[in-house]
C-alpha cells in the first residue's frame, strides 16, 4: 500500500487535568478528602494551611458555605448560590467518547470563570459568615477535637498494676491480654498460648539471655540454633515446661476474668454470660440462667420451651425469668472500649429549620482551610516580570505548580458547592421526612435531582456516595433519601423507605407471643393501600435486621 496523509474531523471530550481532579475530589469521602489535602500540602510548596484565615495582601477569602448554631431568618436559597457559578452542563454522550460516564461539572475546563474577579485564586477557608451566617471557629476541626479513648488492653493493664502479682504471673496475664479480641474474648486456646510462651523461653535460653514471654522476636528466631532432634531428657523437660505454663495460664485467666469489664477473657459466649451472671444475687432465675448459658443457648435461641424444661428441670416461669435476666447481659464486654473514631460519621451538610422551610448549610468541620503562599506567589511574579528570565526553565515549572494549587482550591470549593446544591434539592423533595420522619418519605430517583439541577445522574451518584446529612432524626447518607416506588390502591406511589418504616412499626407493636408473619405483614400493608408481595416484605424485613416470626416469639 502506498502511504498517504488524510485529514479527518471528529468530536470527542478532552478531559483536562482540572476536570480529572474535579471528578476525583467530588467522589471522595470526607476522610479521603482530608488525606488528599494533606498530600497536596506536602507536594505543592505554593499551597499552605490557612490556620488563622487571615489572608495576605493578595489573598482572596472564599465565602464557603458552613454551618453554625446561629441561624438567620432572612436566609434564602439564592443567597447560598455563588453569584458567578456557571450552570452549564457537558453535552450528553460526550462522556462515553472519553471512556467515562457522561460528565456535567460546572467549570469543566481550566479556562472557566471560577477566578472570582481575577486570574489568581489564593485562599479557601471555612469562614463562610456572609454565606450561611456562621462565624469562624479555629477549633472546629473534628479530627482535632476527637479525644483518644482508652483501649481495652490499656484499661486491663491499669487494673493489673494494682493487683501486686508476682512478675512472672503479671507477664502471663499480659500475654493473655494481648490475645484478646476487640470484643474482649480470648482468641487462642490456652494450649496454643502456652506453646508459644514455651518456644519463646527456649529461644531465649538458646540466645544466652533471659527472655520474658513475648520478648522473643522473629530476628531472634533466625539467630537461634536449636537442636533438630532433642534428647529424651530435653523433650521431657520441654513437656514439663509446657504443662507448668498451662497450669499457670489457667490461674492467670482466672485473674483476668476477675477484672472489669465483667465477662472479659471468656472463651465463648456461654462463658462470658456465666461470668456476668455470677455477679448477680443468688436466685432461682440466676441458677437456671447459668444452666442455660453453660450448654443450652441454642435451645433458648430456638425458643424451644419443652426441651429447655427437660434439660434444666425448671418450670416455664423460671425459664422465662432466666431469659429476662440473660437479655440484660452484655455479649461483647469490650464493646464500649472500641475506637469511637471508627464509629463517628461526620456530616458534610446540616439541615436547619428556616422559617416554615428547611435550609442546608455546609458543615464547617469538614471544610479545609487552604490558601496560596503569598511570599512564594509574589516571588514568582517578580521572577516572571524580570526581563531575560528563563520562562522555559524553572520559572515555567513553578508557574505550573502555582496554577495547580489554584485549581485544587477551586475544585474543592466547587465540590462543596455541588454537594450543597444537591442536598438542598433533596431537602426540597423530601420535606415530609424532616417533619414526620421516614414514614413520610417520598419516592425519589437520581434522574429527578439531575434534571432539576441540570446535572447528569453520574454526578448525582458521585455526590450522594459517602456524603452524609445531619437531620433532626439523625445522620444519614445522601443515598438514603432515594428509594424506589411501590403502587398504591389510590393510583399513587409509596416510597420503599416508608414501607420499611411501616414494617418496623408493625413489628414493634406486635404481640410477642404471636408475632406477625411475612404474609400477615403483607396483608396489613395492603390494608393501608400499599401493594407489597410477601417476598418483598421478607426482603425489607431482612434489610431491617428483623428476625423471622418464629425467632421473635417469646417463650
Amino acid at each position: 500500500m502506498k502511504p498517504s496523509l488524510q485529514v479527518r474531523l471528529s468530536q470527542h471530550l478532552a478531559l483536562t487535568p482540572q476536570l480529572q481532579q474535579s471528578i476525583r475530589l467530588l467522589q471522595l469521602s470526607t476522610l479521603e478528602l482530608h488525606q488528599e489535602v494533606e498530600q497536596m500540602l506536602e507536594q505543592n510548596p505554593f499551597l499552605e494551611a490557612d490556620e488563622d484565615s487571615g489572608g495576605g495582601p493578595e489573598a482572596v477569602t472564599v465565602e464557603g458555605g458552613t454551618a453554625a448554631a446561629s441561624e438567620r431568618e432572612d436566609w434564602s436559597p439564592a443567597a447560598d448560590a455563588p453569584a458567578d457559578a456557571p450552570a452549564e452542563a457537558a453535552p450528553a454522550g460526550e462522556g462515553e467518547a472519553a471512556g467515562v460516564d457522561q460528565l456535567d461539572f460546572d467549570s469543566a475546563d481550566a479556562s472557566s470563570d471560577w477566578d472570582h474577579g481575577g486570574d489568581e485564586y489564593d485562599s479557601l477557608s471555612d469562614v463562610g459568615g456572609a454565606r450561611n451566617g456562621a462565624p469562624d471557629d479555629e477549633d472546629s476541626d473534628w479530627s482535632e477535637r476527637s479525644s483518644v479513648a482508652e483501649s481495652l488492653p490499656d484499661h486491663l493493664r491499669g487494673q493489673l498494676r494494682g493487683m501486686r502479682l508476682a512478675p512472672e504471673d503479671q507477664l502471663l496475664v499480659e500475654a493473655l491480654i494481648d490475645s484478646l479480641t476487640e470484643d474482649g474474648y480470648l482468641a487462642d486456646p490456652l494450649e496454643e498460648i502456652a506453646e508459644r510462651l514455651a518456644v519463646g523461653l527456649e529461644l531465649g535460653e538458646s540466645l544466652g539471655r533471659d527472655a520474658a514471654p513475648g520478648e522473643v522476636t522473629a530476628v531472634d528466631i533466625d539467630q537461634a540454633e536449636l537442636p533438630e532432634a532433642p534428647t529424651p531428657e530435653e523433650a521431657q523437660a520441654a513437656a514439663e515446661l509446657r504443662e507448668e505454663l498451662l497450669d499457670r495460664l489457667r490461674c492467670a485467666l482466672g485473674w483476668l476474668q476477675n477484672l472489669e469489664p465483667c465477662g472479659v477473657g471468656a472463651r465463648d459466649l456461654g462463658e462470658c454470660l456465666v461470668l456476668q451472671l455470677r455477679e448477680h444475687d443468688a436466685t432461682e432465675a440466676r441458677r437456671v440462667a447459668i444452666l442455660i448459658c453453660q450448654g443450652h443457648l441454642e435451645l433458648l435461641a430456638r425458643r424451644d420451651m419443652k426441651k429447655l424444661v427437660a434439660a434444666t428441670g425448671a418450670d416455664e416461669d423460671d425459664i422465662r425469668d432466666a431469659q429476662s435476666l440473660i437479655v440484660t447481659l452484655e455479649p461483647k464486654p469490650g464493646r464500649r472500649f472500641a475506637r469511637a473514631e471508627a464509629n463517628i460519621v461526620v456530616p458534610d451538610v446540616i439541615v436547619q429549620k428556616a422559617g416554615r422551610g428547611w435550609r442546608v448549610v455546609l458543615n464547617p468541620d469538614v471544610m479545609p482551610k487552604l490558601r496560596i503562599n503569598d511570599m512564594y506567589a509574589q516571588a514568582l511574579r517578580q521572577h516572571r516580570g524580570q526581563r531575560g528570565a528563563d520562562e522555559a526553565g524553572s520559572g515555567a515549572t513553578l508557574s505550573a505548580r502555582l496554577q495547580e494549587a489554584r485549581w485544587f482550591v477551586k475544585n474543592i470549593l466547587q465540590r462543596f458547592d455541588t454537594i450543597q446544591r444537591v442536598s438542598q434539592a433533596i431537602v426540597e423533595r423530601q420535606k415530609g421526612f424532616f417533619t414526620h420522619g421516614e414514614i413520610a418519605m417520598k419516592p425519589l430517583v437520581l434522574r429527578e435531582i439531575a434534571d432539576e439541577l441540570g446535572l447528569h445522574e453520574s454526578t448525582i451518584s458521585r455526590v450522594t456516595t459517602a456524603k452524609y446529612m445531619a437531620t433532626p432524626f439523625g445522620t444519614f447518607e445522601l443515598k438514603y433519601f432515594f428509594g424506589s416506588s411501590l403502587n398504591t390502591e389510590a393510583g399513587g406511589n409509596a416510597s420503599s423507605t416508608a414501607v420499611r418504616a411501616l414494617i418496623k412499626q408493625f413489628v414493634a407493636a406486635e404481640d410477642v407471643r404471636k408475632p406477625l408473619s411475612d404474609s400477615q405483614l403483607s396483608t396489613m400493608l395492603e390494608e393501608q393501600g400499599i401493594q407489597v408481595a410477601r417476598r418483598t416484605v421478607a426482603k425489607y424485613r431482612e434489610a431491617l435486621k428483623i428476625a423471622p416470626a418464629n425467632l421473635r416469639k417469646a417463650i
